[in-house]
């Protein structure tokens, strides 16, 4: 990686953006177009029921993230041995594949299993791919280096999203979804061109990498991710009806509002990947707190267009500024174990997205209405604070146990040699 020219290393980081921007459509495509599949796939509740339609067609974000769930450690453990630009090639054509599935399959149930499998190959390829962007960035950069391959995720939502929510309107979301799984074919064409070999690590073992699953810490830093995260997708999974049925403006707004998303998922991306080679602590804290007031924002405002755009920029901005510093973390706790670590962080975000989808979904279904997904976020998000104090909580402890066994070693080192010499 040292011997690589500067051009080299950006189409590099290019590249495995581009994968970052094709993964990002297909995963937040569906926000966009919820009320076209619920009206294709579930005609007959949609037509008597639109909430409802809604709300269960939300099982396609939820599926898809549980995918995500599931694939990644898997995929980690399993593959940790292997070269990673191989693997992240194979990656690639997995989604190929599972996306024109999910653009082809006739019945809803068979979408949704689909979505699941295509979201298998997720947090797998987030978590190769920021491993070797870090390689290639160098050392002390490895922050940056996540951010720029998350970056990707986040022009998805500045361009990808927004035009392919916008081809799905006008053509059909099977369409939408045959346009995603190009993309992948042609990040699968820039990765084979430009990311560079790597030495694979042969001491890598699936036993080595699962044993991050014995770590408390670990645990707890993935709960974090998952609830806090959670607050994000309990919104951003029903924006659509949110812009129509709270704010009153009309289906060809949902697209305009997405890029407001993106571009602050953008801002808020290269903003945590800087904050997080600083101080992951104050990054994690800070991005939560400000998810919060990001939320509250919406919540009040969303009835007016300027507080809508306001708050879904802010909503974008906070939620990606959070993930660089807790994936940097994982993969510090996790020491040797690096691949599944960076992996996990991916698997946490979309549990996160799983559960505010369902939960978003079911306060809808129940009536509350379509801001009750913000209040749902606000909790969600709250309790990511408390995660993170008992966190940091649980480190400062160990640290202080750690510090009194090597004190009082060394004020009883003396005393054993008096008595051995005797």
């Amino acid at each position: 990686m040292s011997q690589l020219t500067s051009a080299r290393r950006t189409l590099a980081i290019l590249a495995l953006a581009l994968g970052g921007f094709a993964i990002g459509t297909t995963e937040f495509v569906a926000m966009g177009l919820l009320p076209n599949i619920a009206e294709a796939l579930l005609p007959g509740q949609y037509a008597t029921d639109p909430e409802g339609g809604v709300a269960h067609a939300g099982w396609l974000v939820s599926a898809y993230a549980l995918g995500v769930v599931v694939g990644a450690p898997t995929i980690a453990a399993m593959s940790a041995r292997f070269p990673r630009k191989g693997l992240l090639m194979v990656l690639l054509i997995g989604f190929a594949v599972a996306t024109v599935a999910s653009a082809v399959l006739p019945s809803f149930g068979l979408v949704v299993v689909a979505r699941f499998v295509a979201g298998l190959p997720h947090g797998a390829y987030f978590g190769i791919a920021s491993i070797v962007a870090g390689d290639i960035m160098g050392p002390g950069k490895r922050g940056k280096g996540i951010a720029l391959v998350l970056l990707g995720l986040s022009v998805a939502n500045v361009v990808g999203v927004p035009a392919v929510t916008w081809i799905g309107q006008v053509a059909s979301w099977r369409v939408a979804y045959g346009v995603v799984a190009a993309l992948f074919g042609l990040t699968f064409l820039a990765v084979s061109a430009f990311v560079p070999r790597s030495a694979r690590d042969v001491h890598a073992t699936i036993g080595r990498e699962l044993r991050v699953f014995r770590l408390p810490q670990a645990w707890i830093v993935m709960s974090l991710g998952a609830v806090g995260f959670g607050g994000f997708f309990a919104v951003y999974s029903y924006i659509s009806p949110l812009v129509q049925n709270v704010t009153g403006l009309s289906e060809s707004t949902v697209p305009l509002v997405l890029v407001v998303v993106g571009l602050g998922m953008v801002v808020g991306g290269l903003l945590g990947g800087f904050l997080a080679d600083h101080s992951v602590k104050a990054t994690i804290f800070v991005g939560l707190f400000a998810l919060i007031g990001a939320l509250l924002v919406t919540v009040l405002t969303a009835q007016w267009v300027v507080g809508l755009f306001v708050g879904a920029f802010l909503l974008g901005a906070t939620s990606s500024a959070i993930p660089p510093a807790v994936q940097s973390r994982l993969m510090d706790i996790a020491g040797d174990a690096r691949t599944i670590a960076a992996a996990l962080n991916h698997s946490a975000f979309n549990l996160g997205n799983s559960l505010g989808a369902a939960l978003g979904g079911a306060v809808i279904a129940a009536g509350f209405g379509f801001l009750a997904p913000g209040w749902l976020g606000i909790g969600l998000a709250l309790l990511g604070v408390v995660v993170a104090v008992i966190s940091y909580a649980v480190e400062g402890r160990s640290k202080r146990r750690a510090a009194a066994f090597r004190t009082a070693g060394a004020s009883t080192g003396p005393i054993r040699e008096v008595v051995s010499t005797h």
